[in-house]
C-alpha cells in the first residue's frame, strides 16, 4: 500500500474568478486514476477519474469536441 498524498494543481488557463478544479496527476503511475476536486472546497468530495478516462476527456477538449468556451 502506499502513502503517497496527492499534489493538488490549477491549470495555468484557469482565470475565471475560482470557479475551477484541481487535479492530481501525480497518482498515476502508483494508483492509474487523476483525483479531481472543486477547488473553492479543498475538503470536499475527491472524484477518482482512471487515467486513460481523463487522458481521453482532455484529448478532448484540446480537439474541442465541447465546443468553445
Amino acid at each position: 500500500m502506499t502513502t503517497e498524498s496527492p499534489r493538488w494543481f490549477t491549470s495555468s488557463y484557469s482565470d475565471n474568478g475560482g470557479a475551477c478544479v484541481e487535479v492530481a496527476t501525480n497518482l498515476v503511475a502508483s494508483r492509474g486514476v487523476v483525483p479531481v476536486r472543486d477547488s473553492k472546497v479543498q475538503d470536499g468530495p475527491v472524484l477518482s477519474v482512471p487515467a486513460g478516462a481523463f487522458a481521453s476527456f482532455v484529448d478532448g477538449v484540446k480537439g474541442g469536441a465541447f465546443g468553445a468556451v
